[in-house]
């Protein structure tokens, strides 16, 4: 994709300093497999932000049988989408929490321009927005590669992160973990995140992800810095 190659030309392209704030407010986001879990991790170490998982925070809701999750288990269970006002009054009480004063990183939401606009009615505006960029052909590469162990949940690759020989035979795959579906999962999500780029215009921050997790954390780091300047 287009958006590859200009990663590519500049490993970490700020489009526009984003306005100071007293709390630095990050939105991250990254195709299935650009190891946006890991560098949400360093983030939040680095910088004492309060890491928040959109789907993590709708599952433990569900879970937890608050009125939120309740009604948003209503349209999970009949295999319906849950509605953007279920899912961002979500997030707007668990960014309101005291563990958020200093700072947020809200990963996995928005993922369409409607979510994005969701956000701003309800006050939620960041002051940077992660872009991490990694070609298809690396992610594909890396999803059909995952196995995950059953007993421990410890995930590993094939060719990236080989398993010890004690463990190898009972490695399973995750049935959505094939070259197909990832590819489906690429295409939509390539679909939705340009409309979300378009939404925080002039507030994107586009690192190259096909690198070691150091050399994409200075590139990251380097961009948080320069939105905090």
């Amino acid at each position: 994709p287009a958006t590859s190659r200009r990663a590519r030309r500049a490993a970490c392209r700020v489009s526009r300093r984003a306005p100071p704030s007293a709390r630095l407010q990050v939105i991250i986001s990254g195709a299935p497999a650009s190891g946006k879990g890991t560098q949400c991790e360093l983030i939040a170490a680095k910088y004492g932000l309060t890491h928040v998982s959109a789907g993590d925070l709708l599952r433990a809701e569900v879970k937890a049988g608050s009125d939120a999750g309740n009604e948003a288990k209503k349209f999970m269970d009949n295999g319906q989408l849950v509605p953007n006002e279920v899912i961002v009054g979500m997030i707007v009480e668990r960014l309101g929490r005291a563990d958020c004063a200093e700072g947020w990183l809200l990963d996995g939401y928005p993922r369409s321009s409607d979510q994005a606009s969701a956000l701003r009615e309800a006050g939620i505006e960041p002051d940077v927005v992660l872009a991490i960029d990694v070609p298809d052909e690396i992610l594909v590469e890396r999803v059909v590669g995952r196995r995950t162990d059953p007993e421990t949940g410890k995930i590993y690759h094939l060719t990236f992160f080989p398993p010890p020989p004690e463990v190898v035979d009972r490695l399973v795959q995750r049935s959505d973990d094939t070259e197909e579906k990832c590819k489906a999962r690429l295409e939509v999500f390539h679909t939705n995140n340009k409309a979300v780029t378009d939404a925080y215009d002039g507030r994107i921050v586009t690192v190259d992800g096909d690198r070691q997790k150091e050399d994409v954390f200075a590139d990251i780091d380097a961009g948080l810095q320069a939105a905090m300047a």
